[in-house]
């Protein structure tokens, strides 16, 4: 992928200073998902792992909403009508954009505003790191469809930011979470005035891009990775990960830096 030139037929993409934006862009609709946007999304999450430039990414949506899931006309109807063999390839898909989202190496900030709900609220729990503003109301609403709550990995992920008790009223009651619970529960790092939303969201991003970007896919691959080992294995683990970014150039220049008295400038090498 060249971020420059890169140019999705779903939704809207910005590049700049290392940030990649991307933004969902059906406002009159409130940004729902179809089944080609799930598939763009999906590949472009995961041709980020060959993009270098690319150093962090926001996720957010057009209007004054993230999302409202997949699209009730354009998706809900046609599945209703499908084989299972033809609905367990659909679930798989919308699965694989979560393991692109989880596999990619930048730090992924979701800037949430309005609507959050279905896939829109699985899309924000995949995202490392979530802003909000007061009016974000976020629904893992799929009981309310008839449908299980363990969709696209929610009862894997959902339980690790928010504790089981929480995750398990979200999931059985299909209910919102409101911004002012996101944040007390861990689920939003920050809630920010509406017009800040972006500002904040590109300011977060920018400082990550400047930062050691190499050592921060690593921090993310951890993160992901320690979930279902040992302690003991996880030490091990990050001593070998730490070992690697102590060969980093990135490394070098912090403690020369550090000795100059000056700020570093990472390189992401």
């Amino acid at each position: 992928m060249n971020p420059e030139t890169f140019a999705p037929a779903h939704f809207l993409w910005d590049f700049s200073d290392g940030v990649a934006t991307v933004t969902l862009n059906r406002p009159e609709r409130k940004n729902p998902l179809t089944f080609e946007s799930y598939a763009e999304l999906r590949d472009t999450f995961r041709d980020l792992v060959g993009a270098p430039k690319v150093k962090t990414v926001v996720v957010t949506g057009a209007g004054a909403n993230f999302s409202s899931g997949g699209d009730v006309h354009e998706i809900i109807g046609p599945l209703t009508k499908m084989s299972m063999p033809a609905l367990l390839n659909f679930t798989r898909m919308t699965g694989d954009l979560v393991k692109a989202m989880r596999a990619c190496p930048q730090p992924i900030i979701a800037a949430l505003d309005g609507v959050c709900v279905g896939a829109g609220a699985i899309m924000a729990m995949a995202s490392d790191l979530r802003l909000a503003t007061p009016e974000t109301e976020t629904a893992f609403l799929f009981t309310r469809v008839g449908l299980a709550g363990c969709d696209m990995g929610a009862c894997a992920i959902l339980p690790r930011i928010i504790g089981q008790g929480r995750a398990s009223e979200l999931l059985f009651t299909g209910r919102v979470m409101t911004a002012q619970e996101g944040e007390r529960w861990g689920f939003h790092n920050r809630v920010v005035a509406r017009d800040a939303l972006l500002p904040e969201a590109r300011a977060l991003a920018l400082r990550l891009a400047t930062g050691p970007t190499f050592a921060h896919g690593i921090t993310k691959t951890q993160l992901s990775t320690e979930w279902n080992v040992s302690l003991e294995t996880a030490i091990e683990m990050e001593a070998q990960a730490q070992a690697l970014c102590m060969a980093t150039n990135d490394f070098r220049r912090a403690f020369e830096a550090f000795a100059a008295k000056k700020r570093p400038e990472f390189k992401g090498d």
